[in-house]
């Protein structure tokens, strides 16, 4: 069919973007790995947004917790605000982990922006309250949500477990009475403090108990190790317990781990291993719990007194 000069084509017009959408990220901490992590979030959910001719993305909300904040959700609440002045219609997320750390939080916010009338993406999960009903969303969200926790539980104790069986973790290092940081970050012994250790030690294989030790520190005018005149009894069987001050750290001692990592060597000694050893027989010879061939345990008939 020949050109016709008169005939001019006229393209249609690009469909009208009538939906304001908000992308909402969130990350845990400020790190760089969490800060990529967060760009990657923000640049994914913006080229998905462009992909849609109806949608026109109105504001990106981003929320850092970091160790002075907390879980502050600041922007997470902007981003509620905008929603009830109608500001925004959908809001897209990576996934629901993003949206709270817990069930109940990511549910909390579910059922605000749903009463809200805005629609919600998760488009990680697959999820779009457009294309689900509200219950099954609900049943998705939780069943999502605790697997997230639980997956990120078991992370964070394998993680633990790795560092304790490679001797980086932190907390061989972490301080207890008696004993400061170095520049360096490891344990050394505040001599100052020191010598109640040592007096506790040898008050108990004295014949002194727990109680006693307590009205000598007292009568000494020693004070507790968070600065109070009054010591309490767990403080003080604790620190007869405590492998650092023989320059051994035991990591998952608490009975609900398999497994129990022992750093030989990690700081100066306050106290002789003999010492120390000597102090966890005597404890058990004291103890007025004892048990049968069977393992039951039972208590005796006398507690311990150092009254003569």
């Amino acid at each position: 069919m020949p050109n016709n000069p008169k005939v001019h084509y006229i393209p249609a017009n690009p469909p009208k973007r009538e939906k304001c959408v908000g992308i909402y990220c969130r990350v845990s901490t400020n790190s760089m790995e969490q800060l990529k992590s967060l760009t990657a979030q923000v640049s994914h959910l913006t080229r998905l947004t462009a992909t849609v001719p109806q949608w026109l993305l109105s504001d990106v909300y981003m929320d850092i917790a970091t160790s002075k904040t907390g879980s502050s959700r600041k922007e997470f609440n902007r981003m509620l605000e905008d929603c009830k002045s109608h500001k925004l219609e959908i809001v897209i997320t990576k996934d629901v982990s993003r949206f709270g750390r817990d069930t109940v939080e990511v549910l909390d916010a579910f059922n605000q922006l749903k009463a809200l009338g805005v629609r919600v993406i998760f488009e990680g999960n697959s999820l779009d309250t457009a294309n689900t009903s509200s219950d099954l969303m609900v049943a998705v969200i939780e069943s999502i949500a605790q697997a997230e926790n639980e997956s990120r539980s078991e992370n964070i104790r394998w993680g633990i477990k790795q560092r304790a069986a490679q001797g980086t973790s932190k907390l061989y290092d972490r301080k207890c009475y008696s004993y400061k940081h170095n520049e360096d970050g490891h344990l050394v012994i505040d001599e100052e403090t020191a010598k109640n250790v040592k007096l506790i030690y040898d008050l108990y294989l004295s014949g002194q108990s727990v109680v006693g030790i307590i009205k000598e520190l007292e009568k000494r005018k020693i004070l507790s190790p968070t600065g109070k005149e009054k010591w309490c009894k767990t403080t003080i069987d604790v620190m007869l317990s405590n492998d650092k001050y023989t320059r051994d750290v035991r990591l998952l001692k608490s009975g609900k781990s398999e497994v129990q990592y022992l750093y030989s060597d990690n700081n100066p000694a306050i106290i002789s291993k003999e010492v120390f050893e000597a102090v966890q027989i005597e404890k058990k010879r004291r103890s007025n719990v004892r048990r049968d061939e069977n393992g039951t345990a039972k208590r005796k008939v006398y507690k311990y007194s150092s009254r003569k």
